[in-house]
């Protein structure tokens, strides 16, 4: 070896121990607690604890690698056909042991204690702890395309639904009057959401004004009195089907207070599909859209979309 190529072999093992140690970087993840994964490889048996999870997984063409989901997990209809290792609240632990996944992917919300049983095991526990504003759920694709070797398709996902919500911003930009709306959610009585809840914030990017913005809690009841009061302009119920929207209209219609609100007496009662607005994942922007045609029509004439603008 000539002087000079031993003169520069430091300078190369150098830099080739840098280009390791970036290697190794790009190729570390860190979750939502903070806990730091190595990337290794494409994950073949993948378990989602949660609905939005798993329709994020089977949008990024990641069905194939979806060992199990919980028996909420109901989109798409393929979801069905995985291994059920419990509920959102009460995944199994030893049905998910016996799944034998090489990665398991937790959202907020899942039971603490069960994830720190499943960590006791030495399984893979991924978890994220994101979702209160709809441009959140980007970030969120992107990691969850990270960590199941999906980057490029969660990139052109994630674009996607930014232009999205882009074009339904383009098309109520200059619009005058946002009317004052009550969300209701799926169930008996008048059940709603505050502050930091993305419905609220999917009422605000739709064009309306959330009546319940100003509360600190996510979740909460409200009562005929305090609706009577906030008088909504419009009341959206999220409901699973328009059978069930009918018996809810039915039952709001029927309350004495809520007839004088402004949204019983001009019949603004409107349906908004609960299955796809309930998932923090990809059809909130199908959502989006739909909402800000129920509030503002003369935006969304039928036939005619934000996606086409």
């Amino acid at each position: 070896m000539s002087a000079r190529r031993l003169v520069l072999l430091p300078a190369i093992l150098a830099a080739a121990s840098i280009a390791a140690g970036l290697l190794a970087q790009e190729r570390l993840i860190r979750d939502d607690r903070g806990r730091e994964f190595r990337l290794e490889g494409r994950p073949s048996r993948v378990i989602s604890l949660a609905p939005n999870i798993t329709e994020i997984l089977f949008t990024l063409g990641a069905g194939s690698q979806v060992a199990g989901v919980t028996r909420y997990c109901d989109y798409p209809p393929e979801a069905a056909e995985k291994i059920r290792i419990g509920g959102f609240l009460d995944p199994d632990i030893e049905r998910i042991r016996k799944a034998a996944p090489d990665l398991i992917i937790a959202f907020r919300g899942n039971p603490w204690e069960r994830i720190e049983r499943l960590d006791d095991l030495g399984l893979r526990v991924f978890v994220l702890d994101i979702g209160f504003r709809l441009e959140e759920i980007r970030p969120l694709v992107e990691k969850i395309g990270t960590v199941v070797g999906r980057t490029s398709e969660a990139g052109i996902l994630a674009r996607a639904l930014t232009d999205k919500a882009a074009r339904v911003a383009a098309a109520l930009s200059g619009v005058a009057v946002r009317p004052r709306v009550f969300l209701k959610l799926q169930g008996e009585g008048l059940w709603t959401c505050g502050r930091d809840s993305y419905f609220t914030d999917l009422v605000e990017k739709a064009g309306g004004t959330s009546v319940t913005a100003g509360l600190e809690k996510s979740w909460l009841e409200y009562s005929v009195e305090s609706l009577v009061r906030d008088d909504p302009d419009v009341i959206v119920v999220l409901a699973p089907s328009p059978a069930e929207f009918e018996r809810t209209r039915a039952w709001l219609n029927s309350r004495p207070g809520l007839r004088a609100t402004t949204a019983v007496r001009n019949g603004r009662i409107l349906r908004l599909d609960e299955n796809a607005a309930s998932r923090f994942g990809p059809r909130l922007f199908d959502s989006l859209e739909e909402l800000a045609g129920l509030l503002h029509p003369e935006k969304f004439p039928p036939g005619r979309t934000a996606a086409k603008e």
